[in-house]
């Protein structure tokens, strides 16, 4: 691996005490931030405003003169001002003429312009060398010294001398560069910072609905049929009761859902005897967005603990709890200890804890600052073998939990099945088919397949389509 790329870790900045003077036209909040992040890195800077008067608000080492006098003293001129007040610097071709334009604009939506804001910069001044960088930082990631923001800067452009001088700035700044290649990445980059959580889009969707369902059913089974029948009031049910089974009953689906598309895809690849075959977009996509699903899991998980923990101080628990010590206390009898329920209720209870235990582990290992320091192997032993391990505590929780209620006829009331039967659908049936999956004579296949055996060679002509990642 070249130890000079740039786009792997940031690399010792310049110790050289002399660093070359950069030019600032813009004296906005995102101006000012890199000016003051430059002057504390050692650079020289130089203001190009259409006011020459001296602001507060500037840094105080830094120098503020008219754009033609300010771009002369300095190789290196980054543009912090919006694309629409662009035409200003048309007057100034020639004397930007040969020197380094460092683009930082964003647009207000997505592919706002036909070409990226870089591409028109370059068009205006054709003389320039374009370096579109900076885009996806903040002003108050500057101000916080970035400690507690991404340190990534995506950098791209034609002239690969002039890039190696922005990203050298970059890593003075205590930033990390990532090489993007020519200018035509510059549209891809200018749309990052307006995508609002792209790939959690279907996973919140579908949470949302199916946590809905679930409160609803809740409602139906726990609240109105106990009114209707029983002529008890529980509405309280809404506030812990309810949340408190349909949190668990969500951590699990949607942990069944994030290795449900890799039985698909196993299922597929053994059918088409290839993996030279695009997958239909529905499973493409949705195996995508399966660490969003996981970590929408862990929370639901998250929330479960914490309501477990309150749930004795509720009112109800301690009203529910001396009336037994009462009604002991009036019969002159003690109830003897159920050892079987006592074993059922530790069983199920350390099961959660170890189930809770893994989720926790799958999500941190999914965090970039975690998944940038383990090895492929190392990521998806922890992701595939140890992510269906967590699958079967949840599930096996679940099950001895909820298990005196499956066979119970009280407990399905109006004909409809506890909360948690249905919720034990999705994961029993993807652990059953895992199962089946890696018995060896169809593991052995599965395997040829993935690296490259093909049953039926004609579909090798089609291995120019986008080959898809093997499922976990």
């Amino acid at each position: 691996m070249n130890k000079n790329s740039s786009n792997t870790m940031a690399l010792a900045p310049n110790t050289s005490n002399k660093r070359e003077t950069v030019c600032i036209f813009g004296t906005g909040d995102f101006g000012r931030a890199l000016g003051h992040k430059m002057i504390q890195s050692g650079y020289p800077v130089v203001y190009g405003s259409r006011s020459t008067q001296i602001s507060n608000l500037i840094p105080k080492d830094a120098e503020v003169l008219g754009h033609a006098e300010a771009a002369q003293k300095a190789a290196i001129i980054i543009i912090a001002i919006q694309r629409q007040h662009y035409n200003f610097l048309t007057p100034l071709a020639e004397v930007l003429r040969g020197k380094v334009l460092v683009d930082i604009s964003n647009n207000l939506k997505l592919n706002q312009y036909p070409e990226s804001n870089a591409e028109h910069l370059a068009q205006l001044l054709p003389g320039s060398k374009v370096v579109k960088a900076f885009n996806t930082v903040s002003a108050w990631a500057l101000q916080s010294g970035t400690l507690d923001a991404s340190r990534q800067v995506f950098v791209c452009g034609d002239d690969v001398a002039a890039k190696e001088m922005v990203m050298n700035i970059v890593r003075a700044l205590g930033l990390t560069p990532v090489d993007k290649g020519s200018l035509l990445a510059a549209q891809e980059i200018e749309n990052y910072p307006l995508q609002l959580f792209p790939m959690w889009k279907f996973p919140i969707f579908l949470s949302l609905g199916l946590t809905a369902f679930f409160f609803l059913y809740c409602v139906v089974l726990d609240i109105i049929y106990t009114y209707i029948y029983e002529k008890n009031d529980f509405s309280f049910f809404i506030a812990i009761t309810i949340p408190n089974r349909v949190c668990p009953v969500m951590a699990l689906i949607l942990l069944a859902l994030v290795y449900l598309p890799g039985i698909f895809a196993a299922i597929i690849q053994l059918y088409r005897g290839t993996k030279y075959r695009r997958f239909p977009d529905w499973l493409d996509k949705w195996m995508q967005c399966r660490k969003q699903l996981g970590l929408i899991a862990l929370a639901f998980a998250s929330l479960h603990a914490v309501f477990t923990l309150v749930t004795p101080l509720r009112a109800f628990a301690s009203w529910r709890t001396g009336k037994g010590i009462i009604s002991q206390a009036l019969n002159n009898k003690t109830e003897p200890l159920d050892h079987t329920n006592a074993w059922l209720s530790d069983s199920y209870l350390a099961l959660g804890i170890l189930g809770f235990f893994l989720f926790v582990l799958l999500g941190i290992t999914s965090l970039p600052s975690v998944s940038n320091n383990v090895n492929w192997r190392e990521f998806r032993f922890v992701q595939s073998k140890l992510g269906y391990l967590a699958l079967i505590m949840c599930t096996a929780h679940t099950l001895v939990y909820g298990g005196k209620w499956f066979l119970s006829p009280s407990a399905y009331k109006w004909y409809l099945p506890n909360i948690y039967i249905l919720s034990l659908i999705v994961p029993c049936a993807v652990l059953v088919v895992k199962f089946v999956l890696i018995f060896p004579c169809i593991d052995k296949r599965l395997t040829q397949i993935r690296q490259g055996w093909e049953r039926n060679p004609k579909y090798s002509k089609q291995s120019n389509h986008v080959i898809n990642k093997s499922a976990v």
